[in-house]
């Protein structure tokens, strides 16, 4: 028997074997989301979460560095909890819930260093400065490459 004929035979023997494969295997089905019990489970992650929170000094609370753990630990309960119900993650019922307990939690949280523009003098300076530079590099290379016969 000819090679060429038996490799294309094992060929379409495999490709038979997966498509008979895709056929059967369907995509498992997710149970439809439970907005009531969604909720109650993300009030329990949000007790948990208040409850770490006040063991952190309120000035702090605007640190990330003092509570990561904590919100970790509270982000993957929404989420673990929001996907075992059977529902997307985020969604609007855990957005806003995430929401009040950033309003209750970081309202008072800003940003202390508001940035402004520096003076239009220091601009320009910082704005010019690259520009010459770069005209003075071009000029320079210019000038060095018509010179390559004098300075070889």
């Amino acid at each position: 028997m000819d090679p060429n004929l038996l490799t294309l035979f094992k060929l379409s023997l495999i490709f038979d074997a997966d498509s008979a494969d895709l056929l059967t295997t369907q995509r498992p089905r997710l149970p439809q989301c439970n907005q009531t019990l969604l909720l109650l489970e993300m009030e329990r992650c949000g007790e948990r979460f208040s409850s770490d929170m006040n063991h952190i000094h309120p000035d702090d609370r605007c640190n990330l560095t003092h509570f990561i753990r904590e919100y970790h630990v509270f982000s993957s309960c929404t989420e673990m909890n929001a996907e075992r119900i059977g529902c997307f993650w985020p969604n609007p019922a855990v957005e806003r819930f995430i929401i009040s307990i950033h309003k209750h939690f970081f309202s008072n949280c800003s940003l202390e260093h508001v940035f402004i523009d520096p003076p239009d003098d220091t601009l320009t300076l910082l704005i010019l400065v690259p520009v010459f530079l770069t005209l003075a590099m071009v000029v320079l290379v210019v000038w060095c490459s018509k010179r390559s016969d004098i300075l070889a």
